[in-house]
């Protein structure tokens, strides 16, 4: 082998190398990704039903305000 075929082969090999490592680099970011994705959601809906628990009891908790009460219009004749 001539030297110049060594260093051809020494290129692409680590060409090679770098493009296998940054797939399984993107693959990993997008593992990351999907899992924050994933944990955003579950924690956006467990605040949710907090929130919604906490107005239903408010709602239930409150009392309808008080009418004051009509005085009769009695005229005395």
């Amino acid at each position: 082998m001539t030297k110049n075929s060594r260093e051809a082969l020494k290129k692409r090999a680590d060409a090679r190398f770098k493009q296998e490592e940054r797939a399984l680099d993107g693959r990993k970011a997008m593992t990351e990704y999907e899992a924050q994705v994933l944990a955003i959601r579950e924690k956006t809906a467990h605040l949710k039903a907090l929130r919604l628990a906490k107005e239903a009891q408010a709602q239930h908790e409150e009392l309808p305000p008080k009418l004051p009460k009509r005085r009769a219009n009695h005229r005395e004749r």
